[in-house]
């Protein structure tokens, strides 16, 4: 039988740093991953850049998350924190995602905890209000791991939900999530002839009012637009996606791109054959982009198709039902709380469920906000910590801490969290949240408390 004093449920960036803090705070720790590598949307989903770091000038994500960034700049796998010339945010920061696999299993590894790859939950056990073991599934079979302290880093709040904690999911008026996006990688991509076309065509980049000098800002190019051409190849049928405009992003590699463009609406990531299908829209809707964007835009004739994924990006599914519920008017009202254990300045971003259309809600320039302990437990669970883009949170305010940054830090603090209770022999409600917050300024994380 195997027993450690914090496992944590789910290997992405919110995983990965919880996994790494709980290990540097004196906590035997496992880390339990069902692909064969760290990293969850950036690495398994193909998500790229991460945004942000950042509030105006002030860098709000720092800790392990940012550690993890200055361990790629020092390999010349990532340019580091760049200005966002979409234009939406303040920074973005493309990296190697290959070598983000590796830098995250050396920095978890390093730190001391154990990991367990392929490996899926296939059940979980409570008494008398605490997870007493979980069931994993593998190459080995069927497996019980036991714990004092589980953290779920599952992105849909699957150990929770297998615990009997209580969710919501989606829309509160109609349970609607964001869309999907499959993710498509291209490479061979002719950025100074993407740029000219740009500067020919501003009234095709409506966020820039114009002004097309923001695209020489950063070394390299995110942008948002190609509006007209991307309706007129609709009008003509070569497009289905119910998106208004195409979104991509250069990575750390020149003439690499993400392009951030399908949208995939009506399925529940929860529900293995929903999810199914949402993938097989998700490579029809590439293929359509594929074909668009190299007979179309100057630049990508000879682009090649380098990836797609490998795994369906999901923005949102169960979110938590925690101790308290973070809220669209806490983010904009800047509230910060006694409990605070991360900040960002990510603004809400709600991707229509409905179809096309995106609506932003932008805090007053260099706004920060905070996210409490408190929507990272329950009242029902007294050995389980929640952390990523599940936490208790309403749907709006999930719209802005669901990116990667932010699940970083909120894991930095749920792992410290995690090995203060287990050491402690607590409930995850009752540690003393002043440790909690002393000892992540000791590891390096922004704190405003």
């Amino acid at each position: 039988m195997q027993h450690y004093d914090v496992v944590v449920m789910g290997g992405g960036i919110s995983g990965a740093m919880a996994a790494i803090a709980a290990s540097k705070t004196g906590a035997k720790t496992l880390i339990i991953e069902s692909h064969g590598f760290l990293g969850g949307t950036l690495t398994a989903n193909g998500v790229g850049p991460m945004m942000t770091f950042h509030a105006g000038e002030k860098q709000v994500i720092q800790g392990f998350t940012g550690e993890l960034i200055e361990r790629l700049k020092r390999l010349g796998k990532s340019p580091g924190h760049i200005f966002d010339t979409v234009g939406f945010t303040y920074s973005v920061t493309p990296f190697d995602a290959e070598a983000m696999k590796h830098e995250l299993e050396l920095m978890v590894t390093e730190a001391g905890s154990e990991i367990l790859y392929h490996t899926m939950l296939a059940g979980v056990t409570t008494e008398n209000g605490r997870i007493t073991g979980i069931r994993v599934c593998n190459k080995s079979g069927l497996s019980d791991i036991h714990a004092s302290v589980f953290i779920d880093a599952t992105g849909d709040g699957d150990l929770s939900a297998l615990a009997g904690v209580e969710y919501t999911k989606g829309r509160e008026s109609d349970g609607a999530t964001q869309p999907m996006t499959l993710k498509m990688k291209m490479y061979n991509v002719d950025i100074p002839r993407v740029k000219e076309y740009i500067h020919a065509h501003p009234e095709d980049f409506p966020l820039y009012n114009g002004d097309t000098s923001i695209i020489e800002k950063a070394p390299r190019l995110s942008v948002g637009g190609f509006d007209s051409l991307f309706r007129k190849a609709k009008e003509r049928g070569e497009i289905s996606i119910p998106r208004e405009n195409i979104l991509f992003f250069e990575t750390n590699n020149p003439g690499e791109v993400i392009l951030n463009t399908t949208r995939i609406i009506g399925y529940d990531a929860t529900d293995a054959h929903s999810l199914s299908q949402a993938e097989m829209e998700g490579r029809k809707q590439c293929r359509e982009l594929e074909l668009f964007v190299r007979k179309y835009i100057p630049g990508f004739e000879h682009a090649v198709v380098e990836s797609t994924g490998p795994n369906i990006g999901v923005r949102g599914s169960r979110q938590i039902k925690g101790i308290y519920t973070l809220t669209a008017e806490d983010i904009l009202e800047q509230r910060l709380f006694k409990d605070t254990v991360a900040h960002s300045g990510y603004p809400i971003d709600i991707h229509s469920p409905d179809g096309e259309g995106t609506k932003h809600q932008k805090l007053e320039w260099g706004g920060v906000y905070s996210i409490p302990y408190s929507c990272m437990i329950t009242g029902s669970v007294n050995n389980l910590i929640v952390i990523g883009r599940c936490i208790s949170a309403t749907f709006e305010a999930q719209a802005a801490m669901r990116t990667t940054p932010t699940t970083g830090a909120i894991g930095h603090g749920g792992g410290v969290a995690a090995a203060l209770a287990a050491l402690e022999g607590k409930n995850v409600q009752d540690i003393d949240i002043k440790n909690v917050q002393t000892i992540l300024k000791k590891q390096g994380a922004y704190l405003e408390v």
